[in-house]
């Protein structure tokens, strides 16, 4: 399993409708094969600028999704809203302390 941690920045007018469309697709990108956990988190200081927070069981699963009609559709929409690039990540746990 690895996390993928996504930055995504919008146009300042655009936010609302980034956050409606997630809460639209967010069940289905959750349940979709291989997702194991899905967060969506704002920066403090910048409240135009969000993170998303996914466990993915591997690497295929991922890209699976990603060429997937589900995340063309989703990527579509969301793109449109950026003023800037998006920038991910793909990491492994080492710690997790609880």
């Amino acid at each position: 399993m690895f996390v993928r941690i996504v930055k995504m920045s919008f146009h300042e007018d655009k936010v609302d409708a980034f956050l409606d469309n997630f809460h639209e697709v967010k069940q289905h990108i959750r349940n979709y094969p291989g997702n194991r956990f899905l967060e969506l988190y704002r920066d403090k200081d910048n409240p135009s600028v969000f993170f998303t927070y996914s466990y993915w069981e591997n690497e295929s699963d991922l890209e699976n999704y990603r060429k997937s009609e589900l995340f063309n559709e989703v990527w579509a929409f969301t793109k449109q809203l950026f003023n800037d690039k998006p920038q991910a990540w793909s990491v492994d746990k080492l710690v997790m302390l609880e």
